[in-house]
């Protein structure tokens, strides 16, 4: 692998003018690998991991917060100079090395832990985000009734303050209901140190969501591809259903002005310009390494520039789009309580599970409006979460070498996968469940960690591997030279962008709460950190590690670390620190050519 990516420079650029020839075919030393049947396949993929249930309920919510219609602007920008470059780099390198998360990294031998760090992640993510699709399951299943369970007080798990908000003129003399989320669904307990029973209803939901996701990947490409035809685009009939409903209703107009009215005072707040930044990164699913396995099942010579754009465009345009239907709906949730907008929105789970329950018991035929807001959170998440899935086990199959074939590899590897996730998810379905779930939501794949993630992809493209040069293998799949934006976002702007909302994350960190009344304990806060920082310690662990394995004496790695460095400086690039720091040996049988690219200002790639 690391023969190929030296060959690519020299042996297969042809130039017909001054534009490069596209290459039909990977170049020689690739491994054979499946490919999707259409092209539409992989863009439906995309569109599904994505496109996910952040573009719905927390999008808008950072939209009205952060001064409406303004927010758009920061977010676009931020959308610019950081979202599209790494999510192009991220489904261009998959394309072009054919490989997953971990082999892709190939290019630059010493980085390698990027790879196993985006696996670290992407695991974090497909355990706790399927709770989310368990609670929407379980609500789908409970709107099959005539009356619906959250819309009386006639319950066994409501209190003595429970009053039935429609039947009352004045809201604010009365109690609402207590959401069924945080009672019947995931009954609390007292803290993370009280686990409590086991939910089984709740248990039996979260295992047919392990079903539907393993016969969703458990033959590869060919059945996924199938498949998201549907899981991504009906999510779409399904807010456009909402969106036609919900601007007929009163009080609708006001939400969705209270949504996009501009505030031009918040552009100058630093806090507006930062959840633009975590939003971008969050929903275009950067840093999980599940692009790059999409990217890898695409032809070579597949035009992923332009499809990085559309699908950009796409995930953007549903946030804003979602924005409509909910607060329309949360403006006639308003309307008929008598309160302001803002008493009424909520974000993230909150709105999917007590808003927006509470809004439809309001409705005419609310057992129909329920059923169907809550089949399309199931399959907006179920998209994302079985790509997911399938990111990890690409990167893992990756690992083993083709004379390792079995027959029924992959179904075993997805097997696995599905039940080792599920064991960890039997500590989510307990009383304390909801402490362990917000638990790795905040640390395991939180914004730290895939800022740190994204800061690093741009480094090791562009300053080790070399800009230019993976512009050039661009050219080569496509055709021509993406614009030279690219190259600068991916070399500046980009990493600045990366590690000033990530400094901002880090100075600005507070301790975990629950509702903000329950403080986490210490050792809570341990375990959240360990999750963290065992994606984030991946990429310098595997630089000590492939220096403790060099070979020679210490003096011999000293002088070699020097001289790697030596070059670096003088020819302005990383290729010299990574090709050398992946084998520390490369001073003892190569000295002359490192002294040739001393002197000439070059690169220099030593056989490995």
């Amino acid at each position: 692998s690391h023969r190929i990516a030296r060959r690519r420079t020299k042996d297969h650029l042809r130039v017909q003018g001054n534009r490069p020839e596209r290459i039909k075919k990977p170049v020689p030393g690739y491994p054979e690998r499946e490919q999707w049947t259409r092209q539409m396949d992989f863009i439906m993929s995309c569109v599904g991991f994505a496109v996910g249930l952040g573009n719905v309920w927390r999008f808008p919510y950072l939209c009205y917060k952060n001064g409406g219609g303004v927010f758009l602007i920061p977010y676009l920008i931020i959308g610019v100079v950081g979202g599209i470059p790494i999510f192009f780099l991220e489904i261009a390198l998959g394309q072009f090395m054919k490989a997953g998360s971990i082999n892709v990294w190939n290019i630059a031998p010493l980085f390698k832990g990027l790879g196993y760090a985006s696996m670290v992640i992407v695991f974090f993510c497909n355990t706790y985000y399927i709770m989310v699709l368990a609670w929407a399951f379980y609500y789908f299943i409970k709107s099959f009734n005539a009356t619906l369970p959250w819309s009386t007080c006639d319950n066994p798990w409501n209190t003595p303050s429970c009053i039935e908000i429609f039947h009352h003129e004045d809201f604010l003399l009365y109690d609402p209901p207590p959401p069924p989320s945080r009672n019947k669904v995931l009954n609390i307990s007292q803290g993370l140190d009280y686990p409590g029973s086991i939910n089984w209803e709740l248990l039996l939901c979260l295992a047919a969501v392990w079903v539907m996701v393993y016969f969703c990947v458990w033959k590869g490409v060919k059945s996924t591809g199938k498949i998201v035809y549907f899981t991504a685009t009906f999510p779409y009939v399904v807010l456009i259903i909402l969106l036609v409903r919900g601007v007929t209703l009163p009080g609708a107009y006001d939400g969705i002005m209270f949504y996009i009215k501009p505030d031009w005072s918040k552009l100058g707040e630093a806090q507006v310009w930062i959840d633009a930044g975590t939003q971008i990164f969050f929903s275009y699913a950067i840093g999980l390494g599940a692009l790059t396995a999409l990217g890898s099942y695409n032809r070579f010579n597949n035009d992923c520039y332009k499809d990085a754009f559309m699908l950009a465009l796409i995930n953007s345009g549903t946030s804003f789009f979602a924005g409509f239907v909910v607060f329309a709906i949360l403006g006639f949730m308003a309307n008929e309580q008598g309160v302001d907008i803002s008493q009424v929105a909520e974000t993230g789970p909150g709105l999917a599970f007590i808003a927006y329950p509470k809004a439809v018991t309001l409705m005419p035929m609310p057992p129909v409006w329920a059923a169907l807001f809550f089949f399309m959170l199931l399959v907006l998440g179920l998209d994302s979460q079985f790509v997911g899935v399938e990111g990890f086990v690409t990167g893992i199959l990756d690992l083993f070498p083709g004379k390792y074939y079995m027959r029924y590899k992959r179904e075993i590897s997805v097997a696995i996968c599905c039940l080792m996730c599920f064991i960890i998810d039997l500590s989510m379905v307990t009383q304390g469940g909801m402490y362990v779930f917000q638990l790795f939501d905040y640390y395991s794949a939180s914004g730290m960690t895939l800022l740190w993630q994204a800061f690093w992809e741009c480094i090791v493209v562009s300053w080790v591997y070399g800009a230019d040069r993976f512009m050039d293998d661009i050219a080569r799949m496509i055709g021509y030279r993406p614009f030279p934006w690219m190259k600068w976002c991916w070399s500046f702007i980009t990493p600045c962008v990366c590690m000033g909302i990530f400094l901002f994350h880090l100075f600005n960190y507070k301790p975990l709460t629950y509702n903000n009344t329950y403080v986490y304990p210490w050792w809570g806060e341990v375990i959240g950190w360990c999750m963290a920082l065992m994606s984030m310690l991946c990429i310098p662990v595997s630089v000590l590690y492939k220096l403790c394995r060099a070979t020679g004496t210490f003096k011999e790695v000293s002088i070699n670390i020097i001289l790697t460095l030596m070059c670096f400086f003088l020819s302005h690039s990383f290729v010299a620190l990574a090709v050398c720091f992946g084998s520390l040996s490369c001073w003892n049988t190569h000295p002359q050519p490192i002294f040739n690219a001393l002197a000439e200002g070059r690169r220099f790639s030593p056989k490995i």
